[in-house]
């Protein structure tokens, strides 16, 4: 971590004019102010004033005034330089009241609140999250689909032609303190993934939400669009953001047990057991647009059953091949336009009900969910997701535990928001409704 004076030594070494003082808004868009150097002394001492109110979902007018202190910890040289030749710098900030205390609604503060939790309980929560995102060409600003290649998963160059454009995402990641695993093309024409490493969870929701600005900056410079819409294209594979999660006891991976069947412990099942339990009410945050819904659907791997297993890829949650300190579950319906730390704050919050009440996850499901009927599903007592936005707000309302995560600010702003999204879509008439019934009726 980064003290007060090695930030303002490279603030000068490295002639960094502006630093953009990051946070998100509930619905996980990045914000920022930018400020110039010279105020950087400042905004550690006293954080940045800024109005609440003109943030989705943070403050009514009347109680607006909110500020901005800045985590060294996210300090970092923005890995492209302004026109005239200097640097700037990014720091990702927490939200606080006038008065030095956090801001409920915060969503930092929210995954802080839930990590503590766990803290209580002995363990640490781990989060590799896999994203994956579109490039398309870029059509002077519009909202056309034109993928960039015409690649397969795992293809390579000539036939994907954006294995320069990942390199350079990599390169600016990296340059960024990321440490990548792997990049692939995807499934989709125009579909991409790139890995990192995992770590603590808070550090993890702070690289999501740099991954996404870095991918459309370096898209944008390249001249094409990047998106993290979970569902661009009809009949194509849509945009997941998996989510790998495990939970250290100090230096041990408390999900691993060699003596136990598939040799993970009895912890690490009870975790399975909460994120069953709560999983259509973890659904209203991991996939909150009415578009996440149409990703939801069986024929893309995307998950639709409310099943565990092994290496099986048709059930919501997954145990990869990877044991000892490797051991971990694999989280499979998240979408990548989540607020990360509101989705990684109410996916702990389920596990850990899980364990505290020592919630059993049922027998593991090797079979092809896809494959079985609805009388066979019925037999084995298998539920599936929401099918739909308003269908997940209403088991949120009804989920004690995940409401509680949330605390009651961010709950309430999250229905707000989504119950709004889901009016606007539900009386707005599509084309497809004109073209389908205009001729018949």
């Amino acid at each position: 971590m980064y003290s007060q004076e090695q930030v303002l030594q490279t603030i000068q070494e490295k002639n960094v004019e502006f630093l953009r003082l990051q946070f998100t808004d509930i619905s996980g868009i990045v914000k920022n102010v930018a400020i110039p150097a010279s105020q950087m002394g400042k905004a550690l001492k006293s954080g940045i004033s800024f109005d609440g109110s003109s943030i989705e979902g943070f403050a009514r007018i009347q109680e607006s005034d909110m500020v901005l202190r800045p985590d060294l910890s996210t300090f970092t040289i923005l890995p492209w330089r302004s026109k005239d030749g200097s640097n700037e710098a990014r720091l990702i900030c927490d939200v606080h009241l006038p008065n030095g205390s956090p801001f409920e609604g915060d969503p930092r503060f929210v995954l802080r609140r839930q990590l503590e939790a766990a803290k209580e309980m002995g363990y640490k929560m781990n989060v590799g999250p896999e994203l994956e995102f579109f490039l398309f060409e870029k059509q002077n600003g519009g909202s056309a689909t034109t993928p960039h290649d015409f690649g397969g998963y795992f293809d390579l160059g000539p036939v994907d032609l954006a294995e320069d454009v990942r390199r350079e995402i990599i390169r600016a990641l990296t340059l960024m303190d990321f440490t990548i695993e792997a990049s692939h093309h995807e499934v989709a024409r125009g579909q991409h993934e790139i890995d990192f490493v995992y770590d603590d969870a808070l550090k993890n929701a702070d690289k999501v939400v740099t991954f996404k600005y870095v991918t459309k900056t370096i898209a944008m410079r390249e001249g094409l669009r990047a998106t993290f819409m979970p569902k661009p294209i009809y009949g194509a594979a849509g945009t997941g953001m998996h989510a790998n999660i495990s939970l250290f006891r100090g230096e041990e991976n408390a999900f691993y047990d060699p003596g136990a069947p598939m040799d993970i412990s009895d912890l690490a099942r009870f975790f399975v057991g909460g994120l069953i339990e709560h999983a259509c009410a973890i659904t209203a945050i991991a996939n909150p647009l009415i578009n996440s819904y149409k990703r939801l659907v069986s024929g893309f791997e995307a998950p639709v059953y409310i099943t565990w297993s092994g290496p099986n890829r048709s059930s919501l949650i997954r145990i990869p091949a990877g044991r000892g300190l490797s051991t971990r579950l694999e989280f499979r319906s998240p979408d990548p336009t989540c607020n990360p730390y509101l989705t990684f704050a109410v996916i702990l919050a389920a596990g850990l009900d899980g364990i505290k009440r020592g919630i059993d996850p049922g027998e593991a499901v090797d079979l092809n969910v896809y494959h079985l009927t609805p009388a066979e599903r019925k037999a084995m007592g298998i539920r599936t997701l929401p099918a739909n936005l308003k269908e997940a707000l209403d088991y949120l309302e009804q989920d004690k535990v995940i409401r509680a995560a949330l605390g009651e600010h961010v709950f309430e702003n999250v229905m707000r928001l989504g119950l709004s999204e889901w009016e606007a879509y539900n009386t707005f008439v599509h084309s497809w409704e004109v073209e389908r019934y205009i001729n018949i009726f």
